[in-house]
């Protein structure tokens, strides 16, 4: 039988957690039902390589179990990875790596879980690991753009997309003001040299977002390797009152805690005070090992002895945050700093946030930074802008400056699939202003950036509230508006389920910010990329 008219193979990568699996479960399998229907449509058939299991998901859940499915699947048959909700990387890496047939990786457009971003982890590691496939999404797998594409890779076993929004960076178009700091903080980063914290590596099977030793040092930042346990640990030498003392911190700066008596689907006071001891013990611990940016793995391991890291990690991004002192009391520790915190452990943004910070400070600019998913995106359905806006959001590591400070932040509990033990989010709506927006990656054995300028708008209560409510509404959200990059370019293009975020005073210093990172990057060796346009709409290449 021709190569083209053999059953297309299908698998399905999921959580490691079972409730996740579980409750993520039927918007899987719509998708994989359009999906079917999509591809018949074209003439071929799909065979799904491992069924439904007695759990009640027919997601693979662990990477002993990917390896067992990939030895039955035939090596030359096209491939599709479908996904509709996050998924661990790891689970299938293994079997794509080996397999020697097209691959095509497919998630819905759809916030409901976080399928768009699980596709994009796993794009991202495919592009780290060398090995070839193509992509596609779509809202309900009948559009031309879809369907056009779809076609193509089952005939050819490639599909495209094009990314001529992005332009390799020419050293000699950066501003001089700008190549000459970048180029001074590049210096200094060489000489000083900074260390990144790494509370256990390879969180959640994100393969991109482990940067190899070999490309980090030459830009002088080492990996301080720590455990979860060593930050369990600590927390123990908290005292009741240190603990108690954050948590009035938060509430005194008008922070609203939404609180409840159910410790299995409700937040508790206990459950902030256990994130409050994790909070000195992250600090402490930066402090003690050097740290000028850290990671917590969380969501494996330490979700099944504490409750959820976020609080945490979006304390420890803001400039503003409860003072921490040393054992002794006698000091306190990064006084008027922010510890940028690089969630999931994601190191890419890890030193994309070294970077910023140190910008940042010398241009005067607001230093606060985080990751975001790239979590979903639609037109405003409320008038207020005709233009398309990002749903940017992430479980609850943004900083408070970034929602518009601690009076404007809500605590919620985490959602019991994704953490038994709770924990507090940081949520609230991000304010309105220019961002620059990052991604650092490894392609071909070398680190890239892609940067990119736009803008976090504010829409209506009701409109800001259907996109909580299509997606996770206990999490921190950012409107955001890319300039110059379309939907499908930037899911083209983009290598990370996280996408960078940072504000600066207005547009021309958030040019200016750009253009200096550009700088830094390119002096430390890293291959720049330029992405959409400024805000008039000019390219970059004009200055």
């Amino acid at each position: 039988m021709p190569r083209e008219h053999s059953p297309v193979q299908l698998v399905a990568s999921g959580d490691s957690r079972l409730s996740a699996n579980q409750m993520c479960w039927p918007a899987q399998a719509a998708l994989e039902t359009a999906l079917t229907a999509a591809v018949e449509k074209l003439g071929y058939t799909i065979h799904r390589a491992h069924e439904v299991t007695e759990e009640g998901h027919g997601f693979i859940d662990s990477q002993k179990r990917g390896i067992e499915i990939f030895r039955s699947i035939p090596k030359d048959a096209p491939l599709i990875v479908a996904e509709a909700v996050w998924q661990y990387s790891h689970h299938v890496l293994a079997g794509l790596l080996s397999h020697q047939g097209p691959i095509l990786t497919v998630a819905n457009w759809s916030g409901q879980w976080p399928g768009l971003v699980g596709m994009l982890n796993l794009n991202g590691s495919l592009t780290k690991a060398g090995k070839p496939y193509s992509t596609l999404w779509s809202e309900d797998f009948t559009d031309d753009y879809f369907l056009d594409k779809l076609k193509a890779w089952l005939e050819t076993g490639t599909c495209e997309h094009t990314a001529d929004h992005v332009s390799p960076l020419n050293a000699e178009s950066i501003p001089a003001s700008a190549a000459d700091l970048g180029q001074r903080l590049a210096d200094e980063l060489l000489q000083q040299k900074a260390i990144m914290g790494v509370f256990d590596e390879g969180c959640m099977g994100m393969f991109n977002a482990i940067i190899p030793d070999h490309l980090l040092h030459p830009l002088g930042v080492f990996k301080e390797r720590l455990s979860q346990s060593a930050l369990v640990a600590e927390m123990r030498t908290v005292t009741d009152a240190e603990a108690a003392a954050v948590m009035a911190w938060y509430q005194q700066q008008g922070m609203q805690f939404h609180l409840g008596t159910d410790e299995s689907t409700e937040l508790t006071e206990a459950q902030i005070l256990d994130q409050c001891r994790m909070y000195i013990a992250a600090v402490r611990l930066a402090d003690h090992f050097g740290c000028e940016t850290i990671g917590i793995q969380y969501q494996q391991g330490l979700k099944d002895m504490t409750p959820a890291s976020d609080l945490v990690e979006g304390t420890l991004n803001s400039t503003s945050r409860p003072p921490v002192m040393d054992r002794s009391g006698a000091r306190e520790l990064f006084p008027g700093r922010s510890i940028p915190h690089f969630n999931e452990v994601d190191e890419c943004a890890g030193l994309d946030a070294i970077l910023i910070q140190r910008i940042h400070r010398a241009l005067d600019q607001p230093v606060e930074t985080t990751l975001h998913d790239l979590r979903w995106g639609c037109f405003d359905q409320s008038g207020t802008t005709d233009e398309y806006v990002w749903v940017f959001e992430i479980s609850g590591s943004a900083p408070a400056e970034h929602l518009g400070g601690w009076n404007a932040c809500h605590g919620y509990r985490q959602p019991p699939m994704y953490f038994p033990k709770g924990g507090s989010t940081l949520a609230g709506v991000s304010k309105p202003g220019e961002i620059v927006w990052s991604r650092i990656y490894v392609v071909d054995n070398a680190l890239h950036i892609d940067l990119g300028r736009g803008k976090a708008i504010e829409l209506p209560e009701a409109e800001t509230q259907r996109r909580l409510d299509s997606t996770t509404p206990v999490w921190p959200i950012m409107h955001g508006v890319t300039y110059g990059v379309t939907r499908d370019q930037m899911m083209a293009k983009h290598q990370a389920n996280h996408v960078q975020v940072v504000y600066a005073e207005n547009a021309e210093a958030a040019d200016e910010a750009l253009w200096t990172r550009a700088s830094m990057a390119n002096a430390l060796g890293l291959k720049v990329n330029l992405c959409g346009t400024k805000k008039d709409g000019s390219s970059w290449e004009g200055n």
